[in-house]
């Protein structure tokens, strides 16, 4: 599995961007989906979650201003983060569990900075 992530860039506190993540290779293995983000000097923490049935979890920071999705058909999945804070400042990763071998897949990142 090879996940390819884009969307980052710069805006201000309380604009919007659209994460994506686009999947190839053992795609049809692919189960649960995640976006993790690391801040500098910080630990890779979890934002949000979704299963191959499309249910979602989110971390309690971004409850209620982020939203992920995932188009099959396309083998990506989103991150849509609304009314964005300087603390959202971070590398966002995609990463996908592959069921057949168990393991975790990543992608590269992508910078997203909220200037205030």
């Amino acid at each position: 599995v090879q996940l390819q992530a884009s969307g980052g860039g710069l805006v201000q506190a309380g604009e919007s961007l659209r994460l994506s993540c686009a999947a190839s290779g053992s795609i049809f293995s692919i189960g649960a989906m995640y976006w993790y983000r690391q801040a500098p000097g910080k630990q890779r923490d979890v934002v949000a979650t979704i299963t191959s049935g499309g249910s979602t979890t989110y971390a309690d920071s971004v409850k209620g201003r982020f939203s992920i999705s995932r188009d099959n058909a396309k083998n990506t999945v989103y991150l849509q983060m609304n009314s964005l804070k300087p603390e959202d400042t971070a590398v966002y990763y995609c990463c996908a569990y592959n069921n057949y071998d168990r393991n975790y897949y990543w992608g590269q990142g992508t910078l997203v900075t909220v200037s205030s």
